[in-house]
């Protein structure tokens, strides 16, 4: 797959979280990538990925001391976010009353046990998804694999994908070149690969 020499993914390394299974993902798919440590590391790829697992403040606060924060914001490159990685292009976290990186003008919300449901929202589930270039060659309603306690709110303006747990909350936005997922796609198969690779070659 030449296409994929050309193009490299950036991991930012903000240590939010294991990125095993994202790096052992991208090496089944062969796609290139690195570790961004610093705002120079920005420039050497063509694709950036911000992971995260666990508290979208304390990921925040984290990402704050790197002094990345002003960087990621400029860049005109393809960005993802994956789990706590897409709260952070949000705009606010419930959790821990956080402000965040505020690229998506929408907010993160924490599930409500009145919906009676379990919290965190664990395991695998449907989406509805856009036509959009980060879900070509997935099917609708094909399973990915969610662990969280909060949610994007719904705004169809931003969603390329919903899920239903609840209450409908995004499962994947889009605004300019920053994507967020918020289920795992380095967790969810042969469609989680494709979202990876299809992220991989956007232009």
């Amino acid at each position: 797959m030449e296409e994929n020499k050309m193009n490299t993914i950036g991991i930012i390394n903000y240590g939010a979280g294991n990125i095993f299974s994202l790096t052992a993902a991208l090496e089944r798919l062969d796609v290139q990538y690195g570790m961004v440590n610093t705002e120079s590391d920005l420039e050497k790829f063509s694709h950036i990925i911000i992971p995260g697992v666990g508290h979208a403040g304390a990921a925040m606060e984290k990402l704050k001391h790197t002094g990345l924060v002003s960087a990621i914001k400029a860049l005109e490159k393809p960005v993802l976010g994956i789990c706590v990685g897409m709260q952070l292009i949000t705009a606010h976290s419930e959790e821990g009353d956080a402000a965040l990186l505020d690229i998506v003008p929408v907010k993160t919300k924490k599930f409500d046990k009145l919906l009676n449901i379990k919290i965190p929202h664990m395991g695998w589930n449907a989406i509805e998804h856009k036509n959009n270039s980060l879900f070509e060659g997935v099917e609708d309603n094909a399973q990915f694999y969610f662990v969280h306690s909060y949610f994007i709110e719904y705004n169809p303006t931003f969603d390329i994908a919903s899920a239903q747990y609840g209450l409908k909350f995004s499962a994947a936005v889009q605004k300019d070149n920053f994507y967020g997922v918020q289920f795992h796609p380095e967790k969810s198969g042969k469609a989680g690969e494709q979202i990876l690779k299809n992220f991989s070659n956007l232009g």
